[in-house]
């Protein structure tokens, strides 16, 4: 194995962390892993990666730690603290969170990074589990220059469209971007096969010319055989795409920007 790349620490190995640290070791990646979970620890050791009892022990010889959990709470809580990544990890390590958190979380922990010596960006995904499978994720990121290139090799291998979208919290606003427009489309594309149905029309034909056109949008290519099939089995958790509406509503009110359509949509994902 080459002794050239950098050793990786990956926290939480959820629906995304599992197959991309797995994607990651693949590619030749040294990954010691944390979670809460013992399978997804046996999981990981099972793809060639190294477990690890604490976040502590994990970070302790990182070049590079990934962190990947549900919201920012669990981010503060993997990050701060005795036993957290900024009092255990090395000086100069590179800490790259891909979750999807509030902007002002990301901000104000590269600030506690840095105090520490440690460099932080903020790098969350698009492309859901399959993405993470495929190795084909969007992945926008929020830091500065010079860590964003060195992190670059590590991306290559999770994702195929890198961005580096500006300072600290940049990644996560263009998350919250996304996830509007994702839910959004999903319930425009929800009504339209409600609509196309009690209308008699043929689904497929429907939804396949419907795709061609200027309706045409990943989610509908991502969803159409689901619709087709009744195969509504979950891709994301619903209250993730519940905080992730929040954090869109919060983020938009914050800077004076009004979400008329995303509001109604949060409201559905709420009432779940």
């Amino acid at each position: 194995m080459s002794t050239t790349l950098p050793k990786v620490a990956w926290i939480g190995l959820g629906i995304m962390g599992s197959p991309m640290s797995e994607n990651l070791i693949k590619a030749g990646y040294e990954v010691t892993g944390y979670t809460l979970e013992q399978e997804k620890l046996d999981r990981l050791a099972a793809a060639g990666g190294t477990t690890a009892g604490s976040i502590a022990e994990a970070v302790a010889d990182a070049d590079v730690i990934v962190t990947m959990v549900p919201a920012s709470p669990q981010v503060e809580a993997i990050a701060y603290g005795p036993d957290g990544i900024l009092e255990n990890a090395r000086s100069g390590a590179l800490l790259i969170d891909m979750s999807s958190i509030t902007p002002q979380t990301s901000i104000d922990l590269a600030a506690a990074a840095k105090d520490k010596g440690v460099r932080a960006l903020d790098a969350p995904v698009s492309g859901g589990e399959a993405g993470a499978v495929e190795a084909v994720l969007s992945i926008m990121v929020g830091g500065e220059q010079a860590d964003f290139d060195e992190a670059r090799p590590i991306f290559e291998a999770l994702g195929k469209t890198i961005v580096l979208c500006g300072p600290h919290g940049s990644g996560q606003t263009v998350k919250a971007a996304n996830q509007l427009i994702v839910a959004v489309n999903i319930q425009a594309c929800a009504e339209a096969v409600v609509f196309l149905e009690k209308s008699g029309v043929d689904l497929e034909a429907a939804l396949n010319v419907l795709n061609g056109g200027l309706a045409g949008s990943t989610v509908l290519t991502r969803k159409k055989d689901n619709f087709l099939n009744r195969d509504f089995k979950p891709g994301f958790r619903i209250d993730l795409h519940h905080k992730d509406m929040g954090i869109v509503t919060d983020a938009a009110r914050n800077v004076g920007a009004a979400l008329p359509v995303g509001a109604v949509v949060a409201q559905l994902v709420a009432g779940r």
